[in-house]
């Protein structure tokens, strides 16, 4: 295959599911021993169910977010993050959490939100760092709301989805890992990639896709990832 030499800093657009963040030791949504096991959606992903019971869904994304912080960046995380110092490589995430940050990749877009920040509950645009791992109840944003974890849920908006589609716009080389296409409107972003642009999928099971001109290295992200990026900086 051809392989672009990195002195011309192509664009490289990353798009990760949850599968990169397994590798980790973070259960996914759709694992049949997933993260979401014994919780229905409703009970706490949902505007709704925060209005219902909002100490139980802040107690279940405090849990997560302990998980988070006490995962570390795998070998995928990392060989991004040296992607990105030969290769223009902005990342765009469906996974709440900050693992590509601590790896060392800086531009990072998180269209779900990252669960180790706050936001106020009457004006999503008002987030904050989060000290630890525990968000507790009658912590207030400056307009005196209460703060919840900064993290999408079901039928809420997406608000960095339009950016996200600007920038696969601009890709040179186009990156799919871990990530099932399952999940709208996230899934839809491989559309926006201009056609003869390179496409890589790294996944350990191909899922299906709209187009065929995908390359596809049917590896797990720690093993796949590596092996790419090491082909694009020496190839």
């Amino acid at each position: 295959m051809r392989l672009y030499r990195t002195s011309i800093m192509k664009k490289i657009i990353v798009l990760t599911g949850a599968g990169i963040s397994a590798e980790s030791g973070l259960k996914t949504f759709r694992d049949s021993d997933g993260l979401w096991e014994g919780y229905n959606i409703e009970e706490v992903a949902t505007p709704e169910a925060w209005r219902r019971n909002p100490a139980l869904v802040q107690e279940f994304y405090n849990m997560r977010r302990k998980s988070v912080l006490e995962a570390k960046p795998n070998a995928a995380h990392y060989a991004l993050a040296e992607l990105g110092q030969q290769y223009d490589v902005t990342i765009i995430t469906q996974n709440i959490d900050d693992l590509h940050e601590r790896a060392g990749s800086e531009n990072v877009i998180h269209l779900h939100g990252v669960i180790t920040r706050s936001q106020s509950d009457k004006n999503p645009n008002l987030t904050y760092p989060i000290d630890g791992w525990e968000l507790k109840m009658g912590e207030l944003c400056e307009l005196g709301s209460q703060l919840r974890a900064h993290v999408v849920w079901f039928g809420e908006a997406v608000p960095m989805i339009e950016e996200a589609a600007r920038i696969c716009m601009t890709a040179d080389i186009f990156i799919l890992i871990g990530s099932s296409l399952a999940v709208y409107p996230a899934a839809g972003l491989v559309n926006y990639v201009p056609r003869g642009v390179p496409k890589y999928i790294i996944d350990p099971k191909i899922p299906y896709l709209p187009s065929d001109n995908f390359i596809r290295i049917e590896e797990k992200a720690t093993v796949g990832v590596p092996r790419l990026v090491n082909q694009l900086v020496n190839g």
